[in-house]
């Protein structure tokens, strides 16, 4: 039997198809992601080049077709238009058949005009990329000569890779299961502090609360490999970072909040409402106690703080969400904490807004947290007095 131009023991076989298979997520996260996607890296046309033509010939992917689709989802997230939002489809949906959604979404004309401006458009792009079955069967014959028999296992293995890791775990997982350090809008969660199988890929919240950084990790015991690749990329020449996530920078309480405190709030808007939420887990679970005491096993005290915490009432029933709105008109302290939360965001959701308006809507809101009585609140206000830019 032909055993191809490499004969390896069986552990061999393992660790090359882990490398190839590792190139091809670096590809995706780098190339395709965050260069293409979200313009987070300039590329040098080599290494541009070289993602372009693995990428054919391991996925078959087209630029333009994945760019505008991960662009629609940014734009749609968790709505009925997200191409695999699970919130929206089910996560068994989105996990198992997160492909067949890929393949759907790319035969939408209307998503590749509209969202998949700036991707190569050249003579290799139109010539030769665009034709996907060509490049993966190109790769099956170097894996057959490389490795024989085996090859087929191998070239098998990176043809799955990407529809399971990321059209499956990243856009199902990252979106239903794991810790959120950023309270942004989506249902985005990171998945491992560690990101190492899938590039890096496994911080999606920190990725949707900063979309355009280069660099996915944000706190200390995070590692994003994809962006140690970025960054020896950068020190050879062959990259330029543009954006990184922001790091909050805190100077002396202002007396009155001034347009630079004003800038660096909106900034580190995802930052805010983290933090405000976590100062206010205590208030919520004193006022839940009380209610519960006073309703009795009909009250659902999970769904209770999911709500006055995150604003999240996914999967409950009419009556019950109604129940909630009930029980929280009889808590002072929870009516006045979710109120506040939605006029704090606010603040930076208002684009038609002057910044002198937005000024005095912050200082509003602070000059109210420290008259509510709330030592919680009191004790956040002062915390976005310290915000610098």
């Amino acid at each position: 039997m032909y055993t191809g131009l490499f004969d390896l023991p069986w552990w061999g076989y393992v660790v090359v198809a882990l490398v190839l298979t590792h190139i091809t997520i670096a590809a995706v996260t780098i190339f395709l992601h965050r260069h293409q996607a979200h313009r987070a890296l300039d590329l040098h046309p080599l290494p541009s080049h070289f993602f372009r033509l693995w990428l054919w010939l391991t996925t078959g992917m087209v630029t333009k077709e994945w760019a505008a689709i991960h662009r629609k989802h940014h734009a749609k997230c968790e709505t009925e238009d997200d191409p695999h939002s699970p919130q929206t489809r089910g996560i068994r949906k989105v996990l198992w058949q997160g492909a067949e959604l890929y393949r759907a979404e790319a035969k939408n004309q209307e998503t590749l005009d509209r969202y998949g401006h700036g991707t190569p458009d050249d003579w290799l792009e139109r010539n030769v990329y665009r034709h996907s079955v060509l490049g993966v069967s190109i790769m099956l014959v170097i894996d057959v000569i490389a490795f024989g028999a085996l090859g087929l296992t191998i070239w098998a293995v990176q043809m799955v890779w990407i529809p399971f890791w990321a059209a499956g775990v990243i856009n199902g997982i990252g979106h239903f299961w794991g810790y959120r350090n950023y309270d942004c809008v989506d249902a985005s969660r990171n998945i491992s502090p560690w990101g190492i199988l899938i590039g890096g890929e496994e911080l999606h919240n920190n990725h949707h609360s900063f979309a355009t950084s280069a660099k996915l990790s944000s706190k200390w015991y995070e590692f994003d490999i994809g962006w140690m690749y970025i960054r020896t990329l950068e020190i050879l020449g062959l990259a330029k970072v543009k954006k990184t996530i922001p790091q909050p920078r805190f100077v002396e309480a202002k007396a009155v909040p001034d347009f630079d405190t004003l800038q660096a709030i909106v900034t580190h808007r995802y930052d805010v409402m983290t933090r405000y939420v976590r100062s206010l887990r205590q208030v919520c679970a004193e006022e839940a106690r009380r209610l519960k005491a006073a309703h009795g096993p009909a009250l659902d005290v999970r769904a209770l703080r999911r709500w006055v915490l995150s604003g999240d009432v996914g999967g409950l029933q009419a009556e019950q969400k109604q129940q909630l709105e009930v029980v929280v008109k009889q808590s002072p302290a929870l009516a006045t904490v979710l109120s506040m939360r939605e006029e704090l965001a606010a603040i930076w959701a208002r684009s038609n807004a002057s910044r002198e308006q937005l000024l005095a809507q912050l200082q509003d809101w602070i000059a109210r947290a420290e008259q509510s009585g709330i030592r919680q609140l009191q004790e956040f206000s002062l915390r976005l007095r310290r915000y610098a830019v």
